[in-house]
C-alpha cells in the first residue's frame, strides 16, 4: 500500500492507495474534521456519535465498511484510524450539513483521477504540489525551500529503508531523534509551539526552519552513509549527530543576528484563527 497525506483547504487528510485494489481509503475524521471546522479530537467524538446514528437509523452498512489501517497520528506514532473507500466517505458526508460537503466531494473526484496521471508520470505529482502552495499563498521561495527539503527527507527514509528501518514507528522515533537535536523541541511540541492541530508541521514552517530541518536530515544520511549504519539503534547514534551539525548551525545564526530560528508562527489564515479564539473563549 502506498501511504500518503494531502491537504484540502490547508488541512490534512491522510490516505492510503491500495495498489493491487487499485482504491484509495481515506481517514474518515480527517474529513469529518474539515466538515465540521473542529480539531481531531473532536471530530473523532462527532465521528463516533454520528456511526451510532447511523446504525440506528438502518445506514449500518455504511458504518460496516468503514475499517481501521494503521496511520501516522499527530504524536508521530501509527495509530489505527477508520478508513473508508470514496463511495463510502461520499455517504458518509451526505450525512454531515456542512457548506464544505460539495467542494470536499469535488476534490475526492480529483483524487482518484491525479493518481493515475501521476502513475504515468511522476512529475506530475511534484507540479501538482507546487501549485497546490501557490494556492495557499506561499512565495515561490518558500515553494522551492519546501520541495528541495522534501527530496532530502525522501533521500534519507530510501537510506534507512535500505538498512533495516522498517517500522513506521522506527521512522517516526529517528524523525524525533533528529527534530528534537536540531531545533531543541519534539516534533509535537513544535506544532504546539504553532498551535498545529492535524496541519503538517512542515508545510508551516519558516523558510529558515525548512532550510535547518533539511541540513538536518543531510547531515544524518550522510554520516549514516560513511559509517553505513543499520538498524534502529545504529541509526539513532547517526540521527542525533546529524541533528547536533543543525543546531550548532541554527545557534551561530542566531547569535549574529538576534532572532530565534524556531519561532510560534504558521500560515493558518487569520480569520480562522480568530474562529479558533472565540471558541476558546
Amino acid at each position: 500500500m502506498d501511504k500518503d497525506l494531502t491537504i484540502f483547504e490547508g488541512q490534512r487528510i491522510r490516505h492510503i492507495y491500495d495498489e493491487e485494489k487499485e482504491v484509495y481509503y481515506f481517514s474518515v475524521v480527517d474529513i469529518v474534521a474539515i466538515l465540521i471546522d473542529k480539531d481531531y479530537q473532536s471530530a473523532r467524538k462527532y465521528w463516533n456519535k454520528l456511526a451510532q446514528r447511523l446504525r440506528e437509523e438502518g445506514s449500518e452498512q455504511t458504518v460496516t465498511n468503514c475499517h481501521q489501517l494503521k496511520m501516522l497520528a499527530d504524536d508521530g506514532k501509527m495509530r489505527k484510524t477508520d478508513v473508508a473507500d470514496i463511495k463510502t466517505v461520499f455517504r458518509i458526508i451526505q450525512s454531515i450539513p456542512s457548506k464544505k460537503a460539495e467542494p470536499i466531494k469535488q476534490w475526492l473526484a480529483k483524487v482518484g483521477q491525479e493518481r493515475i496521471l501521476e502513475m504515468a508520470d511522476p512529475t506530475t505529482a511534484i507540479d501538482r504540489a507546487r501549485e497546490t502552495y501557490k494556492k495557499l499563498g506561499r512565495s515561490d521561495k518558500w515553494i522551492q525551500q519546501r520541495m528541495t527539503g522534501q527530496e532530502t527527507r525522501n533521500k534519507l527514509t530510501d537510506y534507512w529503508k535500505d538498512h533495516e528501518i522498517t517500522k513506521n514507528e522506527e521512522f517516526a522515533i529517528l524523525t524525533n531523534i533528529i527534530h528534537q537535536e536540531w531545533s531543541g523541541l519534539s516534533v509535537k511540541e513544535h506544532k504546539q509551539l504553532k498551535n498545529l492541530k492535524s496541519q503538517n508541521l512542515r508545510d508551516h514552517m519558516s523558510e529558515a526552519e525548512l532550510i535547518f530541518t533539511a541540513l538536518a536530515e543531510l547531515s544524518t544520511r550522510q554520516i549514516a552513509e560513511s559509517e553505513n549504519s543499520t538498524g534502529l539503534e545504529e541509526n539513532k547514534k547517526s540521527a542525533k549527530r546529524g541533528g547536533k551539525i543543525a543546531k550548532e548551525a541554527k545557534e551561530k545564526l542566531e547569535l549574529e543576528t538576534g532572532k530565534k530560528v524556531v519561532t510560534g508562527e504558521n500560515f493558518i489564515p487569520q480569520q480562522k484563527r480568530q474562529i479558533k479564539n472565540k471558541d476558546e473563549i
